[in-house]
C-alpha cells in the first residue's frame, strides 16, 4: 500500500501552555517511507492563550504543513474531530490529542500494517507490548477495560483498547461514516460504526501512555465512562434494533405498494 501524506487530527481545549510541545514532538517525527504530515488542529473554543499560541507556532514553523480551525462556541472533543477529519487529505488519518500522553514518534508503529497492505484501521493499545506506560489510576485502567469488553461483546471484536486516542483511518472509511457524538462517546460510535463496515481489516498494536493527572490537565471523568457505556448500547444494541424496524416498515410497505 503506497501512502503519500497522513492528515494528523489534533483536537485542542484549553493546551495554550502545551500545544507547542506535541507539535515540536509532531513536526520532529520522520514518517516511514517519507510519507508527508497534514496537521489539522481544531480549537474547541478554548478559555485561555491556546489560538495565540497556534497562530505563533505556524508563523515560527512555516515548513510545517498546518490547517487550523476554531469552533465559535465549545462543542467537545468529539465534535471537534468530525471538524478535523471533514477536512483530512491524505490518504490516511489519525488523531493525536493535543496533551502529551501519546508519543507521536509511534505513529509509524501504526501505519506499518497499512504499509504492509494488511489493514484498513488500527488501533494502538495502551494495554499490549512491552512499551512504557506511566502508572496512574487503577479504576481507570478497569473502566476502559470493561468499556472494551462491553464493546467487544457487541461488535464481536477483540480489541484490548477501544478507548485509545491512537486511532488510524483509511481517510475514506472514516469521511463516509455518519458521526454524531460531540464528546467522549466518539470512541464507541466509531468503533460501533467502523465494525459494521463489510470486509473492513482493523488492526492492534501496542503503543506507550504517559497519561496525565488531573492536576496535569487531564479532562475525562467517570460521567464520560456512563456515556461511553450509553454510547456502547445506543450504536450497538439500539442500532440493530432500529435497522430492524426500518427494515420491517420498509418491506411492509413495498408489500402494500405490490397489493394497491
Amino acid at each position: 500500500m503506497i501512502v503519500h501524506k497522513l492528515s494528523i487530527v489534533i483536537p485542542a481545549y484549553n493546551e495554550g501552555n502545551t500545544i507547542h510541545l506535541i507539535l515540536n514532538k509532531v513536526k520532529a517525527v520522520r514518517l516511514t517511507n517519507n510519507i508527508a504530515k497534514e496537521v489539522i488542529i481544531v480549537n474547541d473554543c478554548s478559555t485561555d492563550k491556546t489560538e495565540e499560541a497556534i497562530y505563533a507556532y505556524i508563523n515560527a514553523n512555516p515548513d510545517l504543513n498546518i490547517q487550523y480551525f476554531s469552533h465559535e462556541v465549545n462543542k467537545g472533543k468529539g465534535a471537534a474531530l468530525h471538524t478535523g477529519i471533514s477536512k483530512a487529505t491524505g490518504e490516511y488519518t489519525i488523531i493525536q490529542d493535543a496533551d502529551l500522553e501519546y508519543d507521536p514518534e509511534e505513529f509509524n508503529i501504526l501505519l506499518q500494517p497499512v504499509l504492509d497492505g494488511q489493514a484498513d484501521v488500527v488501533y494502538g493499545s495502551r494495554f499490549m507490548g512491552g512499551n512504557a506506560h506511566r502508572i496512574l489510576f487503577f479504576w481507570h485502567s478497569i473502566g476502559n477495560k470493561f468499556l472494551t469488553f462491553l464493546s467487544n461483546m457487541f461488535t464481536n471484536l477483540n480489541l484490548t483498547d477501544m478507548e485509545t486516542c491512537y486511532k488510524l483511518f483509511d481517510t475514506k472509511v472514516i469521511q463516509s461514516l455518519t458521526l454524531k457524538e460531540n464528546r467522549f462517546g466518539f470512541e464507541p460510535e466509531v468503533t460501533a460504526k467502523v465494525a459494521r463496515i463489510p470486509r473492513i481489516r482493523i488492526y492492534e498494536v501496542g503503543i506507550s501512555y504517559y497519561g496525565r493527572t488531573f492536576e496535569e490537565g487531564k479532562k475525562i471523568g467517570w460521567r464520560d465512562g456512563f456515556r461511553a457505556i450509553y454510547c456502547i448500547l445506543k450504536y450497538n444494541l439500539f442500532a440493530k434494533k432500529q435497522a430492524a424496524v426500518e427494515t420491517y416498515s420498509s418491506t411492509m410497505a413495498e408489500m402494500a405498494q405490490s397489493a394497491e
